[in-house]
């Protein structure tokens, strides 16, 4: 995956180092606090929309999933929680190493 877009959260810590490991190239942080951000437009290069649940009000939420359904860009949902985010691009097939091997996290 070459590009990604995380929406909510106001710091990414070390989930930004954890998936240029897992094979992203671009990693786009929006914290969605300002509400001009929610009239920006998705860069076309994004593969795919991370939106932080547990960081985002339902508003700004739903603008985002409207925009990137606009542009046929996946949306995927999850908790700040690495592990949260590894088991939903896992589920969206979008991760560098696949389930051959079986490697244990501490979410497993």
């Amino acid at each position: 995956m070459s590009a990604l877009l995380i929406v909510g959260g106001d710091h990414l810590g070390k989930i930004k180092k954890r998936l240029e490991h897992e094979g992203v190239e671009e990693i786009i942080h929006v914290s969605g606090r300002k509400a001009r951000m929610s009239q920006k437009e998705i860069p076309s290069h994004v593969n795919l929309v991370l939106v932080l649940t547990d960081y985002i009000n339902h508003e700004f939420s739903t603008a985002i999933k409207k925009k990137a359904n606009k542009q046929a860009i996946p949306v995927c949902y999850s908790k700040r929680s690495w592990c949260s985010i590894h088991q939903s691009l896992e589920k969206a097939d979008l991760l560098k190493h696949k389930k051959k091997t079986k490697i244990k996290t501490a979410c497993q």
